[in-house]
């Protein structure tokens, strides 16, 4: 566990109180975290889910002791190191993934870009199989969005079908690395490089991802990363955007906090050591730089314990990744043969970090996929489905301003036949050996 606490500067009789406290977190974590036994068809077996330790526990406790509770140095920690983990040189904490990638779409149409920004009505190329959080900054901010299909198998956009898709209009690429598998990121780069388009990689289900050996979000000129407990690692609620542009860095930390053109931290003024020298619009010079707002924001900022329980996760999440994919293959090689079923594949060059194991029932299948995740269900497994399926068939769409090119035929038959089950660190060998077994019994019967 990573600790930012001084314990000399808190007095000997304070830290004595700490450490008792702490040391009584650690027996109650022993007390409530016995391990129950798993009994197939009773215990539920969860698709996602967070795996939490004792240091989790105690780092939440300790930062509340402390009684800090808005984003402090934790947040600062912690931005600093997920960033050189991730091999960016920003890393800009949000209050959710969801709020990373408004964050970042928004960034693109600051006025601090100048001619590059994007603006009303300009283009931007996504899928309809996604999770509606990629796709609604797009319309937020009256942006529209193109949608082209996915292939099955991998749940990702070819480049080829990204290409054909760039019309006049057309600014900027946000795609998401579906369930952790990643799409043709490298490829995909030179194409927005070549079309002098900008490329914002949704890597909220793909923390230690790679592509070519490298992670995935060091191609665009944004990522985003999510935080929430289905994810890779949690802060119960948090996420992040990366880059390494510093110009889209700051323009991103100023959406997130207000919109003040400021970037003194909370409690600290006067960082520039020209706080009452600046003029900025038609205010009157030596205005309060703290309460100069240059962009119409937000305040999607985290706290201090979402932070603490962050750095406790850090430390854990290459052996999260880890189990994952040590999950999935148990998933693919007991699942290999059984007919009917389309099984995932991992791009090729690509070594995903899986957030979940996607399956698509064959149409042609004596039964469909709601007939199996029944059956899954009633066995205490956990289904979900891919996301939104067709994202454009939803009712919140109806009346929304976007372009297809081509026909979603695998979109829509993701949207009838296909779901995902679970790959998470929480789950057993035995779970999953049980997972495999339901899905042979079930085909078996309907054979």
């Amino acid at each position: 566990m990573i600790s930012l606490v001084d314990p000399m500067s808190e007095g000997p009789e304070m830290n004595q109180h700490k450490a008792l406290i702490l040391d009584e977190v650690r027996k109650y974590h022993q007390d409530v975290e016995v391990a129950g036994e798993f009994v197939p068809g009773v215990t539920e077996i969860w698709p996602t889910g967070a795996v939490h330790d004792v240091e989790d526990r105690v780092a939440l406790v300790e930062a509340a002791l402390e009684l800090r509770v808005a984003g402090g140095s934790r947040a600062r920690r912690f931005e600093s190191v997920f960033a050189r983990k991730m091999k960016r040189r920003k890393a800009l904490l949000a209050n959710s993934g969801s709020s990373a990638n408004l964050l970042a779409l928004s960034a693109l149409t600051s006025h601090r870009l100048e001619d590059a920004r994007l603006r009303q009505g300009d283009e931007v190329i996504t899928v309809a199989a996604a999770f509606p959080t990629t796709v609604n900054p797009i319309l937020q901010n009256g942006l529209v969005p193109v949608f082209v299909d996915v292939e099955l198998g991998t749940y990702n956009p070819t480049v080829e079908a990204v290409a054909r898709a760039i019309g006049p209009k057309t600014r900027a690429i946000m795609i998401a690395h579906t369930v952790g598998n990643p799409f043709e990121v490298a490829e995909m780069a030179r194409l927005a490089e070549e079309h002098e388009l900008f490329l914002i990689e949704d890597s909220c289900d793909a923390v230690g991802s790679t592509y070519d050996g490298e992670p995935v979000g060091t191609f665009g000129d944004l990522t985003t990363v999510s935080f929430y407990p289905a994810h890779h690692m949690t802060m119960g609620e948090g996420g992040c955007v990366l880059t390494s542009n510093l110009l889209l860095a700051r323009i991103v930390e100023s959406l997130r906090d207000w919109g003040r053109d400021c970037w003194c931290e909370p409690g600290e003024s006067n960082t520039c050591l020209k706080r009452f020298n600046y003029q900025m619009g038609t205010l009157p010079h030596g205005y309060d730089h703290k309460y100069i707002y240059s962009h119409v924001g937000y305040n999607l900022k985290i706290t201090e314990l979402q932070a603490a329980l962050g750095l406790s996760q850090l430390d854990k999440l290459d052996d999260f990744c880890a189990a994952r994919r040590r999950n999935w293959r148990r998933l693919r090689e007991g699942l290999e043969g059984v007919p009917h079923l389309l099984l995932p594949e991992a791009t090729p060059r690509s070594d995903p970090s899986w957030y979940g194991f996607v399956v698509t029932v064959d149409p042609r299948a004596p039964f469909g996929a709601k007939e199996l995740v029944d059956f899954l269900e009633d066995r205490k497994i956990g289904t979900r489905r891919l996301f939104a399926g067709n994202l454009i068939r939803h009712p919140a769409y109806a009346d929304q301003d976007y372009r297809v090119v081509g026909e979603l035929t695998n979109t829509d038959i993701i949207t009838t036949q296909t779901f995902h089950i679970g790959v998470y660190p929480g789950l057993t060998d035995e779970m999953i050996d049980y997972v495999v077994a339901s899905f042979k019994d079930f085909v078996r019967a309907r054979g």
